[in-house]
């Protein structure tokens, strides 16, 4: 359940963070309206980044789902089939 939880904030940031910069630029009567694409692009780096780093020692930031079933497809690691759900379902 820890390992749900997590993954659930962490995409959770992620896109909170990611979306809200792209508002920030793209809508009109915000301080940040045409700023171009490097404040876009830097935002969801810096969402990126807060998001593993709040729940990385947790569950290891599988917030990409593709990268969670490659892990269990190639054998990698702690990642198996029977574990994929639990990584996977948050999102």
């Amino acid at each position: 359940m820890e390992v749900f939880v997590a993954e659930l904030v962490g995409t959770a940031l992620l896109i909170l963070l990611g979306n809200g910069v792209v508002a920030n630029v793209v809508l009109k009567e915000t301080k940040g309206h045409d700023a171009g694409w490097i404040v876009i692009c830097a935002g969801w780096g810096f969402a990126v980044f807060v998001a593993v780093a709040c729940v990385g020692k947790i569950s290891g930031a599988h917030l990409n789902p593709a990268g969670s079933i490659g892990l269990a497809a190639a054998g990698a690691g702690e990642m198996t089939w029977s574990r994929l759900p639990e990584y996977s379902r948050p999102r």
